[in-house]
């Protein structure tokens, strides 16, 4: 570990400089692992980032990174205290996805990328808080409350990755994971001030992954910065069997590329993404970056995606209508939440799901199945995927004449907590990042600058699988850039 780091508090290192440290010996995994847990235990209830703290379980895993390291038997990320979204099935300790329904659910198995971090050493700390069922912008609809957005606690931190954003924000573990149904890691990444990024649909595994809308739906890493963010995904990415749907391209090492120049790159500005709508100091933040890319030796010209004021209707018919479908197993038969003394089978349905699912999950329910129903399919589901492959179509023009896609993440700051009650002007919130989940693209959101002391976040979209490339361009802009080595005020 260099000199200029060794009187750094272990938790403003990145996980690359970690893992120097402890190849080093400067510290081990058991004392990084209760550094962290006693900062979770002091400081997590200023956030409610946490859902359930392992700790247990995580000093068992530190001890055996310790000693595997002692071995010469070290996996990628042994020792490296990380969270997981709690979305992801952990066997033996609770999944709740943030709602009432799965409260008392403990699974007897893990998901992928669950068993893939612990097979990389990696230690996980417990599970972070969520939007109930990933339903949501700003973590506000969890069972458990609402997360506060460390850089300005009276606000949101996104979501619904908005627990696992919050936590890393606030250093109360190095990374986690997230998903990302409609800007999900992103979003609250760029409120947060963080890394996050949407790998491709079909990179990583959604076997464990509790489902909200299967063809949007995609885990993948949050962290402080691209080098990190590279790190994650090379334990993550990969072919599963179980998931039908898991792409089985070959999986690159996504930090080797990482210091390519950027000379003759071609970045192309969206001109439907600086319109009405985005904060005008959001538009300079961006378009600073996009200087700092010029610089480096990348060429910028305006695009168009001219079907990019469809993509939030869009959405909101095709996700409502597979949560409908994922989520009519949440019965009251099975597992999950009952309803006391039920009278028949009728009752036992209709009251277990109105006391188990909060407001905005019913009222996506609601939207899916009438859009499923008979004499509305036509005229909903139908037409919204056919929009969706104009979007897609529209993504794979542009790709003809630029290899990146920039613009912001968000069309604004973080907001107050309680400040959106209207769902629709809430579903505006993701205008940027909807269209490529749609379009099963990978993307990337970086710090970017400030704007009323709050992150603001850029988004790079790629073309298929080509997260290593996104990463590239994240990394040199955080070479000549200091934004994600900003933290939060007031972080002790």
């Amino acid at each position: 570990m260099p000199d200029s780091l060794s009187n750094t508090p272990l938790h403003q290192l990145t996980i690359a400089e970690l893992l120097d440290g402890l190849t080093q010996k400067h510290f081990s995994s058991e004392e990084l692992t209760q550094h962290y847990l006693a900062r979770i235990d002091r400081l997590d209830s200023n956030y409610n980032s946490y859902i359930t703290v392992t700790a247990e379980r995580a000093l068992e895993a530190a001890r055996a990174a310790d000693n595997a390291r002692t071995e010469n038997k070290a996996g990628q990320l042994a020792g490296i205290p990380i969270a997981h979204k709690d979305i992801f099935c952990t066997n033996g300790v609770r999944t709740s996805c943030a709602s009432k329904m799965l409260d008392n659910f403990v699974p007897p198995y893990d998901a992928h990328i669950v068993t893939k971090f612990a097979q990389a050493g990696a230690v996980c700390l417990g599970k972070t808080n969520m939007d109930e069922f990933a339903m949501g912008s700003s973590n506000e609809t969890s069972f458990y409350g609402a997360v506060k957005n460390p850089w300005s606690t009276d606000c949101v931190p996104g979501g619904s990755s908005g627990g696992s954003a919050a936590a890393i924000a606030a250093q109360l573990c190095v990374a986690a994971t997230g998903t990302d149904t409609g800007g999900s890691i992103r979003q609250p990444a760029a409120l947060c001030g963080l890394t996050g990024l949407k790998p491709t649909y079909g990179r990583v595994s959604r076997y464990g992954m509790i489902a909200f809308a299967s063809s949007l739906d995609q885990g993948g890493p949050m962290t402080r910065t691209a080098h990190d963010a590279a790190l994650l995904l090379n334990v993550m990415a990969g072919f599963d069997e179980r998931d039908s749907t898991s792409a089985q391209n070959a999986v690159p090492d996504y930090t080797a590329t990482l210091n390519n120049s950027l000379e003759g790159l071609r970045i192309g500005l969206p001109k439907e993404y600086f319109g009405e709508g985005l904060s005008p100091e959001i538009e300079k933040a961006v378009q600073a970056a996009i200087k700092e890319f010029e610089k480096l030796g990348a060429t910028v010209k305006e695009i168009s995606l001219p079907n990019t004021e469809l993509a939030v209707p869009c959405y909101y018919v095709i996700a409502p209508a597979e949560a409908s479908a994922n989520l009519s197993r949440f019965d009251g038969v099975r597992y999950g939440y009952r309803c006391e003394n039920p009278k028949d089978l009728f009752d036992l349905y209709t009251r277990t799901r109105a006391e188990g699912f909060g407001d905005e999950v019913k009222r996506r329910i609601l939207i899916g199945t009438y859009a499923l129903s008979a004499g509305y399919y036509d005229a909903y589901y139908r037409k919204a995927q056919q929009v969706r492959r104009l979007i897609k179509q529209d993504f794979v023009d542009a790709f003809k004449e630029v290899d990146v896609i920039a613009g912001p993440t968000t069309p604004n700051p973080a907001f107050k907590l309680g400040a959106i009650s209207d769902p629709v002007t809430m579903y505006l919130e993701d205008i940027y990042t909807i269209a490529v989940n749609l379009a099963g693209l990978p993307a990337l959101s970086i710090p970017a600058g400030f704007m009323q002391n709050k992150p603001v976040g850029l988004q790079l979209i790629g073309n298929y699988f080509a997260e290593a490339q996104l990463l590239n361009i994240g990394h040199q802009y955080q070479t000549v850039t200091d934004w994600h080595k900003h933290t939060a005020p007031n972080i002790e």
